[in-house]
């Protein structure tokens, strides 16, 4: 499994369920049912229905003060979401920009991945953002 759509829809499933609990959760529901439009939609009338469910389900778990209910269907939502983005990744862009607008200091950064190979005498030197290197010698 691609370790950026896992990290992705881990804060998809966490983020859409806890904004179902807020005014603006038909909106929400209304995006997330257009992604799946997209990509299957077959599905996308069920998916409203069950964000519908999950809504009434987490509202009653609050108001019941059972936490452990919001991270089940947390997980719950994070798994359908994986799964839809592994058959169809074309949708990540969109869903992060989705979560950008509904919650922005949730979207997880770009995973970034660097490998090198250095022999002889050679040296590798390798920054995920800014370096500086002063003298000759690197040092």
């Amino acid at each position: 499994m691609d370790p950026e759509i896992a990290a992705l829809a881990g804060t998809a499933g966490t983020t859409l369920v806890t904004l179902l609990a807020t005014d603006t959760w038909y909106s929400v529901r209304d995006r997330v049912v257009a992604l799946w439009q997209r990509a299957r939609p077959d599905r996308a009338p069920a998916v409203a229905a069950e964000l519908d469910v999950t809504r009434e389900e987490l509202l009653g778990a609050r108001a019941a003060g059972d936490e452990a209910v919001e991270a089940e269907m947390g997980a719950e939502w994070q798994g359908r979401i994986r799964r839809l983005l592994t058959a169809h990744p074309e949708l990540a862009g969109e869903l992060r920009t989705l979560l950008a607008e509904l919650a922005p200091d949730t979207v997880p950064a770009p995973t970034v991945t660097q490998h090198a190979t250095a022999s002889g005498q050679a040296r590798v030197y390798q920054a995920g953002r800014d370096m500086r290197i002063s003298g000759a010698d690197g040092s």
